[in-house]
């Protein structure tokens, strides 16, 4: 099934609020003096303005005097400036900024030995599920004496293992990386994409497998594709986006996506255009053939909340493009199989379900529904080993269950509570599939089944120096503002008792269909045994209960996923649990978006903010970046009403002077080039500058990253311990 990603990879949101919830507040050097009376009684009250607060001595920030009128609204922008970062000012700005960060940083007393243990368990062994191909298996291996993951393949299950992508050796900085990899159907080509500085921005290049070198064939502008191979071998079908300049604006290029055909050793500038690009910004456009080669797809996303999805017979001399499911406001995902369209959707079924569609009948009226929609949540429908295999969320932790092709149940795979599974991979011809499990307290394990049997045996497992025997996770239940239920999980050790002392960072997300379920984390592993705790609220924008969970935190209804966020903390604190003193919230890309505005509402209930890649002035964050297609999501400011929307919760625009802030570490990346950047720089200079608390604001900037961070293990062991390292301070730990 198709879907793009999000800003998270983990690692953007929105809602509706009033402009009254956050009015302005007194500025520390006000008065309050009682009116005058004929009759003067007591003297008056004069209130003392509150003894200077000495903050940091933050390198100097220009604010400017800059107000726009937007629809009948002023909106000020004082640090426009910081907008731009090839300018020489924003780069030293963005210079002074990030040592001052640093310093302050590595001057911490435990961080050191934090990064010490950090180190012990982000260097490890794991080796990655097969993918098959006429008898040569593909593969990953992350070792413990490399930065990044090496891919390798070899002949038959014992064959001789031989690196087929080392990106460790690919640069001397390790700027250089690895993307996707796509085995063509024999296993003779595999076509995968090049980053640098792990951007989305990518290249793609073919690797001959006979020769062990790369082909002629490089094509740039695959920043949002994959190679989906013809089974010949001879090419594959993919998305290509032209380079910036002239009417091709950073903002404006997914419109100018193509759907194309490359054929092995031709130019890639006289690819077939399959379907031409849509001029529309806030779709993207993807495609993929058929296992058997017959039937090729097409598919416009808009936003996360519908898709269109075309199909043409590859058998028939001129195939043209036939409409499966357009203009319906629901998300359409296809999978052909012995020439049946299989199709999932949430048109009618909020948690979706399966239809198979014969397409010499295509009308909707003559698809047969295969799977109903139930209680479950269901993610991915796939077919392997002539079967279809789904996995579903209940109650946000993973099912995994097998039909065969006329929808009856063949078996439901048994798997541990509150875990997470990747699903079933595996080719639709074959018996065997693997797939991958992990749970907050159990590290992560890949198993090898028999679709026909239900046999299944280990594969592979990670060992890292942890004892998750002292882990306890748990799935707890509270109201939201509007008396919504969310669920919610926990993680601590099993000594934790419910004293008010917990150390405890409450992460969220809510936005973008995406769920979040549990999973093992090294990370989070060491904030334990640091004696943290951690909560994970299932927000209402995220996927964990269907497109009706995700609409009820978008667009209009943002300002829902952030009540339900700090409903969370204050449950956390009537609890016992913790006490707004130790109580930190943490969150990337839209969830930075959710700590920012969660910071700006409620600064009183948190004492420190970790707030990584965001989205943070939603007023002009379409202009930059891939902005435009999270239009869908978010709104635009264009429009008069989503303005009102987004002005109203924008964390840029209800900054303060004079509210006594939470300590903010900003976290950024020098090479996003999906949210960009000036968002960060914006807010923490406008933090820096209102805040009238002595507790830091700093802005840490990792060189040489993308949104998902830097892909070197030692970068992940700084950034963790510097945030770990920061929290400990900040909570009193």
């Amino acid at each position: 099934m198709l879907r793009y990603a999000p800003m998270r990879q983990p690692f953007v949101v929105l809602a509706a609020a009033v402009a009254a919830c956050c009015p302005p507040q007194a500025r520390p050097t006000d008065t309050v003096v009682t009116p005058l009376d004929p009759d003067p009684g007591p003297p008056p009250i004069v209130v003392e303005p509150p003894p200077t607060v000495l903050k940091p001595p933050y390198p100097a920030t220009r604010r400017d005097d800059i107000v726009d009128d937007l629809h009948g609204q002023r909106v000020a922008d004082p640090y426009r400036w910081l907008e731009d970062a090839s300018k020489p000012e924003v780069t030293a700005w963005m210079d002074a900024q990030d040592a001052f960060a640093r310093a302050r940083l590595t001057s911490l007393p435990r961080r050191d030995a934090i990064a010490a243990r950090l180190k012990e368990v982000f260097y490890f062994d794991a080796l990655g599920a097969p993918t098959h191909r006429k008898g040569r298996y593909f593969y990953t291996r992350k070792h413990a004496s490399k930065e990044k993951t090496v891919v390798y393949w070899k002949i038959g299950k014992d064959g001789a293992e031989q690196v087929l992508f080392d990106p460790n050796t690919w640069s001397s900085d390790g700027s250089s990386g690895l993307g996707g990899w796509f085995p063509s159907r024999d296993g003779s080509f595999v076509a995968y994409g090049k980053k640098e500085n792990n951007s989305d921005e990518s290249v793609m290049h073919v690797r001959d497998l006979a020769t062990g070198k790369d082909t002629n064939d490089v094509i740039p502008g695959t920043k949002y594709s994959g190679a989906s191979w013809a089974p010949d071998g001879k090419g594959f079908y993919y998305t290509w986006v032209p380079p910036v300049g002239g009417a091709v604006t950073v903002a404006d290029r997914p419109g100018f996506a193509e759907f194309r055909y490359h054929k092995l050793g031709t130019d890639p500038d006289q690819d077939a255009v399959l379907h031409p690009a849509t001029r529309n910004p806030q779709t993207f456009l993807g495609g993929s053939i058929s296992w058997d080669g017959r039937w090729l797809f097409a598919s416009v996303q808009h936003g996360w909340n519908s898709s269109d999805v075309y199909y043409r017979d590859l058998k028939k001399a001129d195939p043209a493009w036939q409409p499966l499911a357009v203009g319906v406001d629901a998300n359409f995902e296809v999978t052909a199989w012995r020439d049946r369209f299989y199709v999932t959707t949430n048109h009618g079924a909020p948690r979706y379900r399966v239809y198979k569609v014969d397409p010499k009948k295509p009308a909707r009226a003559d698809w047969q529904e295969l799977i109903k929609e139930s209680e479950a949540t269901l993610e991915n429908a796939a077919i392997v080993g002539e079967h279809l295999v789904l996995t579903y969320l209940r109650n946000a932790a993973s099912e995994l269950v097998v039909h065969d092709l006329t929808g009856k149940l063949v078996r439901k795979v048994d798997l541990p509570p509150l875990g997470t599974t990747t699903g079933i991979s595996g080719n639709p011809d074959e018996d065997t599939g693997y797939f991958g499990y992990s749970s907050f307290t159990e590290v992560s394990v890949t198993y090898e089944t028999s679709i026909k049997s239900g046999a299944v045996k280990e594969w592979s497992r990670v060992t890292i120096p942890i004892d998750t025997s002292k882990m306890v996770a748990e799935q707890v239940r509270y109201p939201s503002k509007d008396g919504t239920e969310i669920t919610m999980f926990l993680i601590h050790r099993a000594d934790a008792t419910r004293d008010g002392k917990n150390p405890v960072i409450l992460y969220g997300y809510g936005g973008f269909n995406v769920s979040l379920t549990p999973g093992f984390s090294s990370a989070r592993a060491v904030w334990l045994e640091l004696g943290g705790m951690l909560a994970i609220p299932n927000l209402r924008g995220g996927g964990e209960y269907g497109e009706d969970w995700h609409k009820a935190g978008m667009g209009a209804n943002k300002q829902n996923v952030f009540d339900d966020y700090v409903a969370a903390g204050r449950w956390l604190v009537a609890e016992g649990w913790t006490t707004p003193d130790k109580l930190a919230i943490h969150g990337g890309s839209n969830g930075g978006l959710l700590v920012g505005a969660a910071m700006t509402q409620a600064p009183e209930l948190f004492r420190a903010v970790v707030c990584a890649v965001p989205l943070l002035d939603m007023v002009r964050y379409h202009l930059f970046g891939s902005g435009k297609t999270w239009i869908p999501e978010y709104g635009s400011a264009d429009d008069p009403a989503e303005f009102k929307t987004l002005f109203a919760y924008s964390p840029y625009h209800h900054v303060r002077d004079g509210v006594t802030y939470p300590a903010l570490l900003m976290m950024s990346a020098d090479h996003d080039d999906r949210v960009d950047p000036m968002h960060a720089r914006k807010l923490t200079a406008l933090v820096q500058h209102a805040t009238a608390s002595e507790r830091p604001v700093i802005i840490r900037i990792e060189k040489n990253a993308g949104h998902g961070g830097a892909d070197l293990v030692k970068q992940q062991v700084e950034s963790n311990a510097d945030l770990y390292a920061f929290l400990i301070e900040q909570l009193g730990m």
